[in-house]
């Protein structure tokens, strides 16, 4: 089996990377050109959700091969391998048999979430989310003028759960009007991976009140060892009011290869989509995501096992340096959601540090870009060299020290 190095320290600059050039823009709305405390190669960047390892070098090699053919022409997916290989991926994983007529492509998944929310609801009919939420959740409602409700998740000891009564009280409320659930599963940023119990009561509660579930399950391969995905299609076969997003793109470090997977078993709101999105592909992102999930479950599994090692690292430096930091390791992801608000006492803002860490040399997103409920978090991506890692912490910790 081949060993995978992810102690290498790739240089991002001038790649037009949102990580390394767009930080600015991205995180604190600035002109690209406006100064910061630091000279822009000297940031630690733990902060947007990709990876700083090298994308896996069997993709890699594929897309070359392909670039050899010298011609990037109008391209779809017509090979039946192209299913064969996702459809093995899904059954082996997470035994589940998905069905090839369900699947639409759509370059991202947050794209998906602008279309669907217009597909699946009209002017006056509303949302509802679990908080702190994955922003563009929320920004997919707005986008079309919905009203976006909040159920906030409950926590204790750094373990969120549902809090379900509150989610029916919503759902049933007609003054509401709430006509879809959007469900991040496993969760970001908390990291929880949502049980079968937890998953029927919500499928139960929304399948009850003629409630729609877009169901966000990108993380699901980012597992930690002893955990276990459930899709929640697979716990309903027969509600066909339930659309499954899932991407090669944060499992293999895929995110600027724009191709997610969707599956939609309801045929009128298929045809709808079919109708208005008939996508052109990237045959590079078709040769990317195919590879990925036939050729790369070694580099996968070396992965886990890294973030694993990295979110120890993480745990153990935090617990000797800054002790007063409430930190649990995420059942899935590569994002660590950290309670810093002992060190935030005397603010009255505690959703608003992510500059402070900035003065300090390291790029971390706080509370307030997570929606709601995560007043006194931040979330750091330890998807990254262990060496990038130790500096990030060393910083953060010094910041943590100084707010």
């Amino acid at each position: 089996m081949h060993t995978y190095n992810f102690d290498e320290i790739i240089d991002r600059s001038g790649t037009n990377s949102v990580s390394f050039e767009g930080w600015r823009q991205s995180m604190f709305g600035s002109d690209k050109n406006a100064t910061f405390p630091f000279d822009d190669s000297d940031y630690i960047r733990l902060w947007v959700a990709d990876m700083d390892f090298a994308t896996p070098p069997e993709v890699l090699d594929a897309i070359r091969e392909h670039l050899d053919r010298k011609i990037l022409g109008y391209t779809r997916i017509y090979d039946d391998s192209y299913f064969a290989v996702l459809s093995s991926w899904f059954r082996r994983r997470y035994e589940w048999a998905i069905q090839e007529e369900d699947l639409v492509i759509s370059p991202g998944i947050v794209p998906a979430l602008n279309r669907l929310v217009g597909l699946l609801t009209e002017p006056g009919e509303n949302i509802l989310i679990h908080t702190p939420a994955y922003a563009p959740f929320k920004h997919a409602g707005d986008y079309h003028g919905r009203q976006v409700f909040y159920s906030p998740l409950v926590q204790q000891e750094g373990y969120y759960t549902v809090d379900f009564e509150d989610m029916e009280r919503q759902l049933a409320d007609g003054a509401k009007n709430i006509k879809l659930f959007i469900l991040c599963h496993p969760h970001n940023p908390t990291g929880r991976v949502w049980s079968e119990e937890e998953l029927r009561k919500m499928g139960d509660l929304c399948r009850r009140h003629g409630i729609w579930i877009i169901s966000d399950e990108i993380h699901c391969d980012l597992l930690r060892k002893g955990q276990q995905h459930i899709p929640l299609a697979r716990l309903f076969p027969d509600n066909d009011r339930i659309i499954t997003c899932t991407a090669p793109s944060k499992t293999f470090n895929l995110a600027g290869s724009p191709m997610s997977h969707l599956f939609i078993p309801h045929k009128a709101v298929r045809k709808e989509w079919l109708r208005l999105y008939a996508e052109v592909l990237s045959p590079l992102s078709i040769v990317a995501t195919q590879t990925a999930y036939a050729s790369c479950e070694d580099w996968l599994e070396q992965l886990k096992q890294y973030l694993d090692n990295n979110f120890a690292f993480l745990r153990t430096q935090l617990e000797a340096e800054v002790p007063k930091v409430q930190f649990y390791i995420p059942q899935s992801t590569y994002l660590a959601w950290v309670d810093i608000s002992a060190y935030l006492e005397h603010r009255a803002d505690k959703n608003n540090v992510a500059m402070d860490f900035a003065r300090h040399g390291v790029l971390i997103e706080d509370g307030k870009m997570f929606v709601h409920n995560g007043e006194g978090h931040i979330r750091i991506n330890i998807a990254c060299p262990r060496a990038v890692l130790a500096e990030g912490i060393k910083r953060m910790v010094k910041a943590l020290h100084n707010l």
